[in-house]
């Protein structure tokens, strides 16, 4: 059985999901489009993949079976609805749309026409999400959580990702930092969330930075700290959940796990491959019906919970997030 596919997009997460697929036998992709023409077409002659003007041309492109969607935040929620109407499997960079109630008809429209519909969330792949859940009944039942990352970036580039109308409200566009914290703890009961964004003139920012607290179901209490662009000066990746037996802790990929029983240095596995590793899960799924990691009934509720983040902040209060 042979897949066809497309990519929408010609970034990062682009190439990363055609040089996996070209990895695949089974695969062959048919077809690259772009917001931008040109950049299509020099992407297209790059990869040597056959270019299409817009997404109106490529839903007619025959055969085509598999879509994967990696162009701006804001253009998620259309493209997915209009594969899907078209009977297509879905593979979708987070977030699955910008709107949390557009999300969840798009992940009903999926069950409703049987078609695949995978949003990304290779974090819960990566080294330091495994090493952390080894190690999770360690520590006993959680009850703190501070987690922070901070990515400086100077100047801050005029690009999408630092265009609020087309990356979205920044902690859903960050949206693995909640799903990580989510698949670690369960549900959310409320949230609370402060922000700011240090605009840079026409329709950019220079520096956004935000601050969540939230209150999970079992009672553990997380600190989520988000921030990038200017200003920042220093990179951090840093999580620490504190449990009635111990502490776990991560700075970057180097961990330590306290207990009663003394200090144990973890290191986790560095973040490669993991595009590779989610898109030939996603032909395994297709071919042999092997279970994804995750589901997007998943990834929907960390967007809920994101933009529940989003009304606490508008709002100067504690929020209960719903469903």
């Amino acid at each position: 059985m042979t897949i066809y596919a497309a990519v929408i997009g010609t970034g990062f997460a682009a190439r990363k999901r055609v040089e996996a697929l070209r990895d695949i036998p089974q695969v062959q992709l048919v077809a690259v489009v772009s917001r931008n023409p040109e950049r299509a077409q020099h992407f297209g002659e790059q990869q040597q993949i056959a270019t299409v003007t817009d997404t109106e041309s490529l839903w007619l492109k025959q055969p085509l079976d598999l879509v994967f969607i990696c162009t701006v935040n804001a253009d998620h929620g259309a493209l997915v609805q209009q594969a899907l109407e078209h009977n297509k499997h879905v593979v979708v960079e987070y977030p699955l749309a910008l709107d949390v109630e557009h999300g969840a008809q798009l992940v009903a429209l999926a069950r409703e026409r049987q078609r695949l519909l995978h949003v990304e969330h290779i974090e819960l792949i990566g080294g330091l999400h495994l090493a952390m859940k080894r190690h999770m009944a360690a520590i006993g039942k959680p009850h703190y959580i501070n987690y922070r990352t901070f990515a400086p970036k100077q100047p801050a580039p005029q690009k999408w990702s630092y265009c609020p109308e087309l990356v979205g409200f920044p902690p859903m566009a960050a949206l693995s930092r909640i799903q990580r914290l989510t698949d670690l703890l369960g549900p959310v009961d409320d949230v609370a969330c402060q922000g700011m964004v240090q605009p840079s003139g026409l329709d950019y920012f220079r520096r956004c930075v935000y601050s969540a607290q939230l209150r999970f179901c079992n009672g553990a209490l997380a600190e989520l700290t988000y921030g990038k662009g200017e200003g920042i000066w220093q990179r951090s990746r840093y999580i620490e959940i504190r449990g009635e037996a111990g502490c776990l802790s991560f700075d970057g990929n180097q961990g330590c796990l306290v207990t009663a029983s003394g200090e144990q240095v973890i290191t986790a596995a560095p973040r490669k491959g993991l595009f590779q590793k989610d898109t030939h899960g996603v032909v395994e799924h297709l071919l042999n019906g092997k279970p994804l990691y995750v589901q997007p009934e998943d990834s929907l509720y960390s967007l809920r919970v994101a933009a529940t983040l989003q009304q606490a902040m508008e709002l100067g209060q504690r929020v209960t997030v719903s469903g």
